[in-house]
């Protein structure tokens, strides 16, 4: 397997995690928007704990597959 071919595997799965994350995300935020008055007080903070940990994720995965992106291009 050449360099190119490997950096554009690992942007390939790059953009499986940051579909997933963004899902869990946008999914975590919808039931807190849902369930905000229903909820337990500390399970509303830990939601938004995760909530904001999971976009940091997000982050950190945008940041590396344009990182490798770089990488693809001065090859």
């Amino acid at each position: 397997m050449s360099k190119s071919e490997k950096i554009k595997e690992q942007i390939g799965w790059l953009k499986v995690m940051f579909g997933i994350l963004s899902a869990v995300l946008v999914s975590m935020a919808g039931w807190l928007a849902a369930n905000y008055n229903k909820s337990d007080e500390k399970l509303v903070i830990i939601t938004l704990c995760l909530i904001v940990l999971i976009a940091i994720l997000i982050m950190i995965v945008n940041k590396k597959a344009y990182s490798k992106m770089d990488q693809l291009e001065e090859l």
